[in-house]
């Protein structure tokens, strides 16, 4: 399958996700997630990377972006909902609060926007 055809593929499928008006977990683990179609047809971190920077994965995130301004409650009845503790600097935290107050939001819906987007290794240590 060649690239162009990749991604008319992913993006037909998350417009046909965004217009049944799906809630934005099931839009993120159909799309996104570990076993989601961008895995299945960019399975490498390499092609992962390379996809980042195509317009389709702007779009996809915008989609996100507003299936996630809906409702949220509705989102956690069709898949449970996973708490983690995340140690990090008291500065870290007040850089997140204030990132979280200056775009009006909360510091967990900033968090799970900075959490759905793919990284680069070059930006994830290693453990020693």
């Amino acid at each position: 399958m060649t690239e162009a055809t990749s991604q008319k593929e992913i993006h037909r499928f998350a417009e046909q996700l965004y217009i049944q008006k799906v809630d934005w977990v099931t839009f993120f683990r159909e799309i996104l997630g570990a076993n989601g179609i961008v895995r299945q047809l960019y399975p490498t971190r390499q092609h992962l990377a390379e996809f980042e920077k195509t317009e389709t994965y702007a779009e996809i995130q915008q989609m996100l972006t507003r299936l996630r301004e809906k409702d949220v409650a509705a989102a956690s009845d069709q898949e449970p909902t996973r708490v983690i503790t995340v140690r990090l600097p008291k500065s870290l935290h007040e850089s997140l609060r204030a990132e979280a107050h200056d775009h009006r939001t909360s510091i967990n819906k900033l968090c799970i926007s900075k959490l759905v987007r793919f990284i680069d290794n070059q930006f994830i240590p290693t453990e020693p």
